[in-house]
């Protein structure tokens, strides 16, 4: 997931960090605001929401291509 972003955030995203915890601890966060969090939301995200989740805040006018729900039906 973390190279994933990298890639599709090349140019945008300084970093992704992984942080060490304990009891199945998986969260993410951009700039504080927490995107995902596993015990919270009932499972791990699902990629491309969640690559949406991350344009919508740093590249709103960038198009994801196959991951991007904005893109009309068929395009």
């Amino acid at each position: 997931m973390a190279q994933e972003l990298l890639t599709t955030f090349a140019d945008e995203l300084d970093e992704v960090a992984l942080k060490p915890g304990r009891g199945g601890v998986f969260a993410i966060h951009l700039n504080g605001e927490r995107l995902s969090d596993r015990a919270a939301d009932g499972g791990f995200p699902d990629l491309p929401l969640l690559k949406q989740a991350i344009r919508d805040r740093i590249a709103p006018d960038r198009d994801l291509g196959h991951s991007d729900a904005r893109r009309a039906p068929g395009a």
